[in-house]
């Protein structure tokens, strides 16, 4: 556990933030994944929802049932005796094409050339952190820092879904058409949301992600 954490702070009325760190890490980000799945496993009374994110949770609850104090200190006491992460984390493999539009921007920028940014994402260690902003978007961690570029001054439209874009240490798949800062380096034919499915996102938070490069397809004649 970070020094200092965990906090527990009030959002409104009836929801409660804990926050187990003030960064993105790994460690602490399977602290949050753990103290969600325990609440999961044994929710107390009143308790609606949790939504974790890369350092912190969010409890909603309903607060003619519990209060935010009693909770509170109840999400105290958890997150202080969490059990150590048990098991491996879930492996996805994301077929990625290199033909985004800012790899040769990213490559200038970094002073790679086009190949040593391919192999250099290809080499990223990724972890799904959270899910935010939009549906099924799901924040990786692990950009290897050579690749590490702030975003852009504006975002760009046009970018179909599928498209893998990079910003500072997180990579994303995007699952709606809709503008972007972000450095666009590829694309993928894998959709990690199908909003009509029984599962409908393909990762959960801790999940390991590998991408494997693949040949663009051809268009049809």
């Amino acid at each position: 556990m970070s020094t200092g954490f965990p906090l527990v702070r009030p959002v409104g009325a009836a929801a409660l933030l804990v926050e187990l760190g003030d960064r993105i890490d790994a460690g602490i980000n399977a602290q949050v994944i753990a103290l969600d799945r325990t609440l999961a496993a044994a929710a107390p009374a009143g308790l609606v929802e949790t939504v974790p994110s890369y350092a912190s949770l969010l409890m909603t609850f309903d607060p003619l049932v519990t209060d935010g104090a009693a909770l509170a200190a109840e999400a105290l006491h958890l997150a202080r005796t969490l059990p150590a992460p048990q098991g491996q984390a879930c492996e996805h493999i994301v077929p990625i094409c290199y033909d985004g539009p800012d790899l040769p921007a990213v490559a200038g920028r970094t002073g790679l050339t086009i190949d040593q940014v391919i192999a250099a994402h290809l080499a990223g260690d990724y972890r799904c952190y959270m899910y935010g902003f939009a549906p099924g978007y799901a924040y990786l961690g692990g950009v290897p820092e050579a690749l590490q570029l702030p975003r852009k001054g504006s975002a760009e439209r046009g970018h179909p879904v599928g498209s893998i874009i990079v910003a500072g240490a997180q990579c994303l798949i995007t699952t709606l058409p809709m503008p972007t800062g972000w450095w666009v380096i590829g694309r993928t034919s894998l959709r990690v949301l199908d909003p009509l499915g029984e599962r409908p996102f393909r990762f959960d938070p801790g999940d390991r992600i590998r991408f494997e490069r693949v040949d663009p397809v051809a268009p049809d004649n």
